[in-house]
């Protein structure tokens, strides 16, 4: 049986951190991942080159039942602690909109810098970990295929269960029930919707159109692009919202975010009176979606002259524009999801440490814990904050 200080089940960001940073304490560790390689979120992200965080990470941009819980972390290794580590390994990176920073070259870099800085700090790894059993009476023991592996402190840093062709499972809420903890209701976040019906054929139309919006749910709005796809509705805005969308919920749109569309449209009548609604709706949106949303909110004034539409139809076709209201059938679900919402119950952990308070030894890190991001390094800031408050302490 080998014995080691510090077991991390899990080699995904929050894993390889919280390793990194034990590992620098002098800590015997060893991570335990289960597939081929670690870190594949890591490689995907950021469509290859790695969202690694964001400038204005905050504690505003999670969600959590019990949202004080992740400040401390968050305060105590920020996102320039990050930075100051892929500076230190000369990564060339670069910022995107809204604060968030990605590799200039490729998210291998990232993966490639953990990597090294567990190799510095003596981290022993060891993919392909089947794990059979975990067990504890004065020390953790892990059973793997090749023997049992012993250790005092157990860091679990399993994800949750977005992705599930990249290995993703439940085993890390399986290991909170096992010693005691509740699991709070999990679904899919920081994924696409789908519709059925009549409108999941007029979206399948506009399949590949994009635009700035603004889309809001449950009174909770964000103002970035939307994509239409050959399933409903994608692109960051959506995204974004998913997270705090309930089914039977409705969405609204605002296709004209940076306009008042009723003087926009009243002023048209004014200057272009000869020309139909659509060409002057298809001044300010995509041609394809200004002929769907006229079969939608105008199909009657279609082949009307501006002049010739009342201003009170103007107006609520105006308001139309800005507040589509639209009631997904679903999201695509955890295929396609980014994140894991809900997980361990933040009030049974230590937020200075990520400790159970259930059981001794026993830690939790990363996405498996119920702190969602908003998308936009958020949650790979989360991995590396949780990660590195377990690792000063395990």
């Amino acid at each position: 049986m080998k014995e080691f200080d510090v077991i991390v089940i899990g080699g995904g960001a929050a894993g390889l951190m919280c390793a990194i940073t034990a590992g620098r304490r002098g800590r015997r560790v060893l991570v335990l991942e289960g597939s081929n390689k670690i870190g594949k979120k890591i490689l995907m992200s950021g469509g290859g080159r790695c969202n690694f965080t964001n400038k204005h990470s905050a504690p505003a941009n999670f969600l959590s039942a019990n949202p004080p819980f992740c400040i401390s972390a968050l305060s105590r290794y920020t996102p320039w602690d990050f930075i100051a580590m892929v500076e230190s390994h000369q990564i060339r990176y670069h910022e995107k909109a809204l604060g968030q920073l990605f590799c200039d070259d490729s998210s291998k870099q990232i993966l490639g810098m953990l990597t090294t800085e567990c190799d510095a700090a003596g981290v022993q790894i060891q993919t392909h970990a089947e794990i059979s059993e975990v067990s504890f009476d004065d020390r953790f023991k892990v059973a793997l295929g090749i023997g049992r592996v012993t250790a005092p402190s157990l860091v679990v840093a399993t994800g949750g269960l977005s992705i599930p062709k990249m290995g993703a499972s439940d085993f890390g809420y399986r290991i909170a029930r096992q010693f005691g903890h509740t699991i709070l209701e999990t679904r899919a976040g920081l994924v696409p919707f789908t519709f059925t019906g009549e409108i999941h054929e007029r979206l399948q139309r506009l399949s590949g159109v994009s635009v700035r919006s603004i889309v809001e749910a449950n009174g909770v709005a964000f103002a970035e692009d939307l994509l239409f796809t050959h399933r409903g509705l994608s692109g960051p805005a959506i995204l974004q919202v998913s997270s705090y969308w309930q089914p039977g919920d409705n969405i609204m749109v605002n296709l004209l975010p940076e306009q008042d569309a009723v003087s926009t449209l009243l002023s048209a009548k004014a200057q272009q009176g000869d020309a139909r609604l659509r060409t002057v709706v298809a001044d300010l949106l995509p041609r394809a979606l200004a002929l769907e949303l006229q079969s939608l909110f105008w199909p009657q004034l279609a082949e009307k002259a501006v002049r010739d539409i009342r201003d009170r139809d103007l107006v609520a076709i105006a308001q139309n524009l800005q507040s589509w209201q639209l009631k997904p059938a679903a999201t695509e679900g955890y295929r396609t999801a980014e994140v894991t919402l809900g997980g361990v119950n933040t009030k049974e952990l230590s937020s200075q440490t990520m400790a159970s308070l259930l059981q001794a030894g026993l830690y939790f890190v990363g996405e498996v814990i119920d702190v969602t991001g908003h998308l936009g390094g958020h949650n790979f800031q989360w991995a590396w904050a949780s990660g590195h408050a377990a690792g000063q302490v395990v």
